[in-house]
Parts: C-alpha cells; structure tokens; sequence
C-alpha cells in the first residue's frame, strides 16, 4: 500500500518559502502570479493501518500549531483535479539519497510504527494567477528542479522508490594492451577518470608487465588516487617560469619592462607552501600536510585543528547538495583528526546576483541561484549538527558565472595527544555512519575535469546529498571510542570512498577488504561502485579485535551503522574481494607513487594600466549609495543571520558587532569550555 501525505502551512501565517519564490518570480519576469503555496510531500509504502498513519503525520511530520496535513492514498493522488493546474512538483531521482525520508524510516520503527518499508519525498507548489504551460516549465527548470538530482511534474508526480534489484556481483576487464595515447585519452574520459596521457600509459605498461588487463576495481581506484584532489597534483608538479617584467608590479606609461629571465620551480606546495613551514619549524605545529587536518598546539592540555577546502565544481550542479556536503567534508576531515568540531566558516566567490541570462554560459545555473542554494546548504549541515558557523566571506565577480568558489572550512579542539596514526597488523577496518549508494561516485576524479555545457548530464553521479544528522551521531561515536582507546587509526571516507580511506590507511602495510559485507541504501550496486562511492556521513578506523565489542555497544546505543570490512596486513598490497573472489590486487607503492605530476609553463608580463583621470563627482551622495549598494560592500546580515553563530555557546565576539549588532566584527572569538578564548579571522 502506497499514500502520499502532503504537509501544508496554515493560511494565516506568513511562509518565507512561499516570499522567496515570488521574489525569484519577479526577477525571472513572471509578474502575474499573485500568490504561491509551497507544501513538503511525504510517500510512504507498505502495510500502515490507518492508525499507524495518522501517528506518522502527527507524530513524525506535522507541527500542529503551524502546519495542516492532507493524506490519501497515491492512486487516488494520482488523478489530476483542478487545483493541479497551476502546480509543479518535485521529487528525487530514483537512488538518489533523500535523508528526510531515511530518517523518517529510522524515527517510525523508534515510535514503534514497523510496518513502513520505504519512504520517499517531495515538494508541491501550487500557484494562483495566470500562468501558460510554457511558462511554468520554465519555473520549473530555472527556479525549482536542480535535473541532476530531482525530476518534477505539472500536477501530481510519482514518489521515487526504487525498484527492486539483486545484488551484482559483475566486474569488468578493462582492455588496455595495445590502446595508443589517444585510446588511453578517450578511455580517461569515458570513464570519469581525467588521468593524462602519461598516467594512462603507466597504468597500461604495470598490467603489461603484470601480464593482464585491470578490473574496473583497480582502475577506478588508481583513477581516484591519482586524482588532481587527493594528490593535488597541480601544486606538486615542476614549473618553467618566465617573468618578462623583471619586478612583480604594474608598468608607468612609458616605461619599458626588464630583460626577462627564467626559474624552474620544483612544485608550488614543496617550493613555497610547505617549505615555510619546514624553514620556520614551529615546535607548536603538530601536524601539517599529512593528515586529514593541520594540527597546532593551543594551552598546554589541548590541541586545536583546521581544515578549508573547496567544492567548487559539485556547487556548481547543485549548489544546495555541493556546500552542504563541502561543509559535512570539512567537519568529517576535523573528525578524521579525532577532534570535536566547535567552528565553521566559509568564504563563497559568485558571479553578481544582477547578471544578465546572456552572460550567463550555456548548461549553467543563474548566479542567485547558485548563491541561495549555496548558503542554505552550509546553514542546513551546520545549524543541524550544532556547530556554529562564526566567520566567513562573501564576494562577487562575473568570472565566476559557471563555477562558483565554495571554500568551507572547520575548526577543531582535542585534549593533548588524542589522535592515534599506528595502524598495526591484525587491526580491523571498521566503517561507521552511513550506508554506501552511488551518489558520489567519481567526486575525486570529478574535480580534475574542465566544466562545459553538459557536466551535469555526463557525470551527475559526483553530486551528494549530505545527512548531518547521522553524522552528528557519527561524531559522538568517535568522540566516546577515542576517550576509550579503542582504536589505533582513523580516516574519514572522503573522496574516493573505501578506496581512499582504506587505502591510505593501509598505505604502509597493506590490507585485504571484502566488500559483501559493506551495508548499502538498496541492492544492484557494482563492487568498484561500492568501493568508490563517498556518499558521505562515513569514518573508518582500525580497531583492534578485542576491541570490537566495545565498539559494537556504543554504535548500538548512538544508533550508528558499523561493519567490519577488512583487515591490516603485513605484504603491502592492497587486496580486495567481493563474493569470495579478489577483485583488486595493486601493489602500494604503485598505488600511491606510480602517478606523474607532469609539468607546466608559466609567463608574467607587467600589465600598462594608466593611472586612471578620474574627475570628481558632481554627485558625492549618490556614489556613496551606489558603492555602499554594490555586493561587495553591501551587509552580508542577511546570510549571516541564517547561520547559528551562539550554538555550544562559546562564541565570546560574535560575528556582528555595534550598538545595533548588525556590523560586521574584525573577527569573531571562542572560548571553548574550560580553555582560553581562540580568535578567528576573516569576517565578512
């Protein structure tokens, strides 16, 4: 049995959803529509006694002092009446992950309702005005239906179950003997894999001399490995620099730049970045550019860790899912460091809100789009977890029209020592968190392409949807485990998923992975599929045996996932198997080393920008409100108002200062239960 529960605001309250719409209508050039009601759409199946429906509405989804709800059964939905005319609803993609619905899953078995099988959700708009068909598909696609992840329907839309599958155990053998360099190049592409010429070719000439062709296992792992996010490959490769101008500065008129001369530089990271902190060797860094997250010493008795990163290219196909799981990376890096996360910050670059649809490049959400989604999915992980976000930056330029800066950041606090890095022989593996699924394949080698006009369409398996409340349990788990010693290693499933997090934490010994074991969202998933799929909300740690039932009972009181899915071994190789047969067999130092950073060119002119002949205003006024109007300078109040900077209460400055409290601080300040306060930079 099939119902559809549509939960809907109460008319005589205002819905910021519903004035957020009419706001993007306008700006879209739709001015005939007069009112809009948005309502949150619930699918449930299986076999519900009426009794058990009604507790899962009053109980589970409805908040009765400001919400109504209407259910019926989906067949009888399903007949388009009159009030389906003007509406549009939206819904996942079939396997995509829909975390309200999983935890709507988890919460009814807790209130005792065990009939529910699946579950599934969606969104209804209804409109009242006029409006032509044309018109509303063009609503549809520009303001309410991201296609990567969700489809939508004028009237009525089907839930997204999935249809039932049976477990595949199918590997492929992927050819290479014989492929020439433009084989190898098509192959890279087809494959999400954006190795170069010279990488592919290593992979080719190691199975040549190893006397077979790879499984897709193994070349999906090498491909994630080698992968411009995990190696950072552009900051390590050799450079031939040549500067023209002889001095780093803008040219006089008139005045003619020096000789050139020319430097090779042994990688930006090793020549610059890194050897700072190598020159400087600060006895309080603990930890830099070796672990999930860098590492310094804070008071004596704790430590304090942080970590940035980008999520660039999935913010710009879903920018609600991109920041949301950016931001859930970050807190996951903090906790592969085995620190509590106590802050967040960001610093978002976009094109401006005001950029005309013809600048905007084919195959591209619009700017205001990107920017709403963005920083509603930082709010929505971090306000959920209970970490406040304190700091930050927002910025506008048209270069970044199709791919957005996301950097999220997240800052950590430990006791002294907490964090463990001896994986020993005979240790476990053990996943923790979230099952496995197949968004988030590729998200490693996915951050080597070059976006264009159809990414979305080609390798819209990258995008994630994040689940901070799992994750939040997660965290509580590692936090209790690491206070009782029971494990030797930890890392979180980033990019690359078991792949990664497995094979860098056997990195140095090798390990043996059985992939049956591994717990997924449905059946049907390939084995490289579930060794390579992030999907988020996921640690692994080695744990030694007689320690698993400790493990076992706080997973089991927190409501975590957990499963052992290898073991650390002595032969340096990492080997894997699914079905009781090995699927993967690659040697680690291959593995890890075997990759080439290649090498580029760089040349720097000085550019001639003549000073410009600027006469003054003749109206002072008027271009101090336009500066003061222009998104650069303009209040960021509104965005900073949506994160929760007070939660764990120890924000001691907050973000937004003055008599009014809506000026933005030079810095924000934490004092941390029982530890001196920590100062943080960079607001807006």
């Amino acid at each position: 049995m099939q119902h559809r529960i549509e939960v809907f605001w109460s008319n005589d309250l205002p819905d910021g959803r519903a004035s957020s719409l009419l706001a993007q209508l306008q700006r879209l050039g739709i001015r005939t529509v007069t009112r809009v009601r948005v309502s949150d759409l619930y699918f449930v199946q299986g076999h519900l006694p009426a009794a058990d429906l009604e507790r899962l509405a009053v109980e589970l989804l409805v908040d009765p002092i400001v919400e109504g709800y209407h259910l019926e059964p989906i067949d009888v939905a399903r007949r388009r009446g009159p009030d389906d005319d003007l509406a549009i609803e939206v819904g996942y993609h079939p396997g995509v992950t829909d975390p309200v619905a999983d935890n709507l899953l988890r919460r009814a078995h807790l209130v005792g309702i065990h009939g529910l099988a699946a579950a599934a959700t969606g969104r209804r708009y209804a409109f009242e005005g006029t409006l032509s068909p044309a018109e509303l598909h063009t609503i549809a696609r520009e303001l309410l239906c991201n296609g990567v992840i969700q489809s939508y329907a004028l009237g009525p839309i089907s839930p997204a179950f999935l249809p039932a599958a049976e477990p595949c155990d199918l590997v492929e053998q992927v050819p290479l003997s014989g492929l020439d360099d433009d084989a190898l190049a098509r192959l890279s592409v087809e494959r999400v894999l954006f190795l170069s010429a010279a990488e592919m070719r290593a992979i080719r000439d190691e199975f040549a001399r190893l006397g077979r062709d790879p499984t897709d296992v193994e070349l999906e792992t090498l491909g994630q490995t080698w992968s411009e996010h995990c190696q950072h490959k552009t900051f390590k490769a050799p450079i031939d620099y040549t500067c023209h101008g002889g001095v780093r500065r803008v040219l006089p008129a008139g005045e003619e730049p020096a000789a050139p001369y020319r430097e090779s530089i042994d990688g930006l990271l090793r020549t610059y970045i890194r050897a700072a902190t190598d020159a400087l060797a600060r006895p309080w860094v603990r930890s830099a550019f070796v672990d999930n997250a860098g590492v310094v010493e804070f008071d004596g008795e704790h430590e304090v860790s942080f970590k940035v990163e980008t999520h660039n290219h999935p913010s710009a196909l879903e920018p609600f899912g991109g920041a949301n799981t950016g931001i859930g990376g970050v807190i996951r890096d903090v906790i592969g460091v085995s620190h509590r996360p106590i802050a967040a910050t960001d610093v978002l670059c976009f094109a401006p809100p005001d950029l005309p649809p013809a600048e905007i490049p084919d195959g591209t959400l619009h700017p205001q789009r990107i920017a709403e989604g963005v920083v509603a999915g930082i709010e929505d992980y971090g306000n959920k977890m209970g970490i406040p976000t304190v700091s930050g930056a927002v910025l506008y330029d048209p270069d970044y029209a199709a791919n957005p800066l996301v950097y999220c950041g997240c800052v950590g606090l430990a006791p002294r020592g907490s964090h463990r890095r001896d994986p020993r022989p005979g240790d476990l593996c053990v996943s923790l968190g979230g099952r496995t699924g197949r968004d988030g394949l590729h998200g490693a080698t996915f951050s080597s392409a070059e976006l264009c006009h159809d990414t979305g369409t080609t390798v819209g398996s990258v995008v994630q949807i994040g689940d901070p409340i799992v994750e939040k349990a997660v965290l509580e788990a590692v936090m209790i485990a690491r206070d009782e010693g029971l494990y030797t290693a930890i890392t979180d499933c980033g990019a690359g998923g078991f792949s990664s997090a497995v094979g860098e934490m056997g990195r140095d010994l090798g390990v043996d992975v059985d992939l049956e074991g591994v717990r997924c969202k449905y059946p049907g998933l390939r084995p490289w599929e579930i060794w390579l799929s992030e999907a988020q909300e996921r640690m692994v740690i080695a744990v030694p045996e007689r320690h698993l039932p400790q493990l076992q009972a706080i997973c089991d009181g927190l409501d975590v996932d957990w499963n052992v899915i290898g073991r650390l071994a002595g032969h340096g190789r990492l080997r894997v198997h699914y079905g009781g047969r090995q699927v993967a067999d690659l040697d680690m130092d291959f593995l890890h080393d075997g990759w080439s950073a290649g090498g580029m060119r760089a040349e720097w002119a000085p550019p001639r920008r003549p000073a410009p002949d600027l006469p003054p205003p003749s109206d002072a006024t008027g271009l101090l409100l336009r500066l003061l109007a222009h998104p650069d300078v303009a209040s960021k109040e509104p965005i900073i108002r949506r994160y929760d900077h007070e939660v764990q209460g120890a924000t001691v400055v907050k973000p937004l200062a003055g008599p009014a409290a809506d000026g933005p601080s030079d810095a924000t300040v934490l004092k941390p239960l029982g530890t001196r306060g920590l100062e943080h930079g960079g607001v807006r």
